[in-house]
């Protein structure tokens, strides 16, 4: 009988650390190219969920998980991972395949081409307060902040900041 509560005990304490963690840390795996080269599918991430409630807001090149407004099948709002490039009060130039942050070209080592669309050339955005720019590392399939679609990302709508990679073992990541 006394193992028996001792068990019990161990698998409340277990249960318990569990929902705790759950509260801070959401785990996810990456369904799309959209981030390559940085993240490839089904990579396991962790999610801070109160990254920007307790730890301050959004930061330039954060990687971020947000409700979007496309729909999946099943009715729900679809989750998107991209990079933050611009944050509130920024102005986002696409020029000549490069971006400029308030007139600085960006040095993106991550990005899966050296250079962004030409289609996408001459577009120039000023973030809202409230919101952020996002965008791919892959930029050619991304669906990102440069659509209509998708727009700015409101920092109400982002679920996390993605910070740390456990799967696959041989690429653990601190993002």
């Amino acid at each position: 009988m006394k193992a028996l509560k001792s068990w019990i005990r161990d698998i409340l304490i277990a249960i318990l650390i569990a929902v705790a963690i759950l509260q801070f840390v959401k785990p996810t795996i990456v369904k799309e190219r959209s981030m390559q080269p940085t993240l490839q599918n089904n990579d396991y991430l962790f999610i801070s969920k109160q990254a920007y409630t307790l730890f301050g807001d959004p930061k330039h090149g954060d990687i971020i998980v947000f409700e979007s407004h496309e729909k999946l099948e099943n009715g729900r709002n679809k989750m998107l991972i991209k990079r933050v490039i611009g944050l509130p009060g920024d102005t986002v130039e696409i020029l000549n395949g490069r971006i400029y942050v308030n007139g600085e070209m960006l040095e993106e080592d991550y990005i899966l081409e050296p250079y962004t669309n030409e289609a996408d050339a001459g577009n120039y955005f000023e973030v809202p307060e409230g919101c952020v720019f996002a965008m791919g590392d892959n930029r050619g399939v991304s669906l990102d902040s440069r659509y209509e679609r998708i727009g700015y990302v409101e920092i109400d709508d982002i679920m996390g900041k993605a910070f740390v990679r456990l799967y696959p073992f041989n690429r653990i990541t601190l993002l």
